[in-house]
């Protein structure tokens, strides 16, 4: 479905541009905060969740500040394009780096895969920890910016095992149809996908997949598809079908600032500060909080530090960002009142990814769209549900890999711990939890493989391994709905702080979660205005 373009959307865009044309790191009306140290509402991470909370609070008439660690994607480079391309990196790739830190470590084993760079604000970010890393955006729209697009609405019986408490005929009746229309999700043309070279790759994985008794679905996204036919046929700018995707997307893509972000802004009632990152949060003796964040520029050097006090504040800083603050405040006293929850529950949606190599004369295409349409469907397996996402490897060669993000129903649980030597926080994640999900996978690929007569790649992820299980682009968990918070993002012991994000939900969702995540945003939305806005 295509997003309606409204006049709120029309003056929020305008204000993107505005910002982008004059270098600002504050976007919409300054009045809102103009340096100050008080916002009624204020809202930290402009991902899914925070795009979420800003609209809603923005269209209740409630003066609204997004404090967003990244910066506005919206200027381009002297290469005339705002991001880079996957295959050709340069500094706006990654979060302050001096070498990308691609999913892929090498090809061929040839270190040709990753650059060095300049460090600089990059849109992507690795957040490492010990035995796992995680993939974040960072940027205004956070995750939008550098995911794959796909839209997927989870099995309703799965919503309702991992989230018991929360009513799932409201939730498909009302809260996924709203966030699927507000995002612009739509479906690629069967017949189009069916003909195009673009998908080639997507039609052998499909056709391995059928050898081996397996389903294949077609899934939503968030991309285009009327645009990548364009694309395809040369009328206009190529993204999609240009390499670009893990490091942004220059057109075609609907990410956040042009749906959730665009709309909010134009509200007249929605501020975001660039370039910010919230560090600690406290309650005042008057019941208000008071964040403080670290402004750096474009060198990653802290240029100032401000205190931003409010009455509510909405935490959706992604998964580990939002339970970093909750976490740091509870045990070093600021927020003494939240409880043991908080910091549990945390896992990467089950994330394993593994590449294929395939027949000489199955060749998957030298021209490969990068917005995945396609995953191998067996969740309904009782003995070993796995949903593999068939991803692209646009190299712009023929290389026989079938690549794939297989999402898998693994029930290990993390728990960030604060380390107050170091204030830093610290993820419980073991390797033997990991081994949990590439046995899942192993067991599906390898009678793929086996019917196919087909091998592993071992090439791809460094020191020969066939599974990379070490990273996740699905956080999930860490204040886990009705448990962290009550049944509607409300955080215990904090009266007035909300959580909007990917931390609400307990590790895993069975598909990509961003759908989800957004679903969710509303129907907190919905009750906190209706209840906490009214008293």
């Amino acid at each position: 479905m295509t997003p309606k373009l409204t006049r709120r959307h029309l003056l929020g865009l305008g204000a993107l541009q505005t910002a982008a044309a004059l270098g600002l790191t504050r976007i919409g009306r300054a009045s809102a905060l103009q340096g100050a140290s008080y916002s009624p509402a204020l809202v930290i991470g402009s991902g899914y969740g925070g795009a979420v909370a800003a609209l809603r609070l923005g269209e209740a008439g409630v003066r609204t500040t997004i404090l967003e660690m990244g910066a506005l994607w919206n200027r381009s480079g002297p290469d005339g394009r705002v991001f880079c391309s996957t295959g050709a990196p340069d500094h706006r790739s990654m979060w302050f780096r001096s070498r990308t830190e691609a999913p892929l470590a090498t090809f061929l084993w040839l270190d040709v895969v990753n650059k060095d760079i300049s460090p600089y604000p990059g849109v992507l970010d690795r957040v490492r920890y010990a035995d796992m890393s995680v993939y974040v955006g960072r940027g205004v729209g956070g995750g939008s910016l550098v995911n794959g697009g796909m839209a997927v609405t989870p099995r309703r019986g799965y919503f309702s095992e991992v989230l018991p408490q929360v009513d799932a005929g409201e939730m498909y009746a009302t809260y996924f149809p709203r966030a699927n229309a507000m995002l612009g999700v739509n479906t690629v043309d069967p017949a189009w996908f069916e003909s195009t070279e673009w998908y080639r790759y997507s039609r052998v994985s499909r056709k391995h997949a059928a050898h081996a008794g397996l389903r294949t679905t077609f899934v939503p996204n968030v991309y285009d598809f009327a645009y990548m036919r364009q694309e395809a046929a040369g009328t206009v700018p190529r993204s999609a079908l240009a390499g670009e995707v893990i490091y942004g997307n220059n057109h075609g893509k609907r990410s956040l600032d042009r749906t959730y972000l665009a709309a909010a802004l134009g509200t007249g009632n929605v501020t975001i500060e660039t370039l910010h990152r919230a560090r600690a949060v406290r309650r005042e003796p008057d019941g208000t909080y008071v964040v403080t964040a670290d402004r750096v520029d474009l060198t990653g050097k802290v240029v100032g530090t401000r205190e931003i006090g409010c009455e509510r504040l909405f935490l959706a800083a992604g998964s580990i960002g939002t339970t970093e603050l909750l976490l740091r405040a509870r045990e070093t006293g600021a927020l003494p009142g939240l409880n043991a929850a908080v910091g549990q529950g945390w896992g990467p949606n089950g994330n394993v990814m593994t590449g294929r190599a395939n027949h000489v004369w199955d060749t998957v295409g030298a021209n490969q769209s990068t917005m995945p349409v396609m995953g191998i469907d067996d969740w309904d397996n009782p003995d070993n549900p796995v949903f593999a996402e068939i991803a692209p490897l646009p190299t712009g060669l023929e290389h026989w890999v079938s690549l794939y993000l297989a999402i898998t129903r693994n029930r290990e649980r993390g728990t960030f711990t604060y380390d107050p030597a170091t204030d830093t926080v610290r993820l419980d994640w073991s390797r033997a939890q990991s081994a949990v999900s590439v046995a899942s996978a192993k067991r599906l690929f390898d009678r793929l493989n086996a019917r196919n007569a087909t091998i592993y790649r071992y090439d791809l992820f460094g020191g020969n391994k066939t599974f990379a299980d070490d990273f996740t682009y699905h956080p999930l968990g860490g204040c886990v709905l009705g448990r962290a918070t009550d049944d509607h993002g409300r955080v215990r012991g904090a009266p007035g702080v909300y959580v909007t994000d990917g931390a609400l939900i307990p590790g895993s969702i069975g598909v990509n979660p961003f759908v989800t995540i957004t679903a969710l945003a509303e129907r907190t939305m919905a009750r906190v205005l209706a209840e906490d806005y009214a008293r």
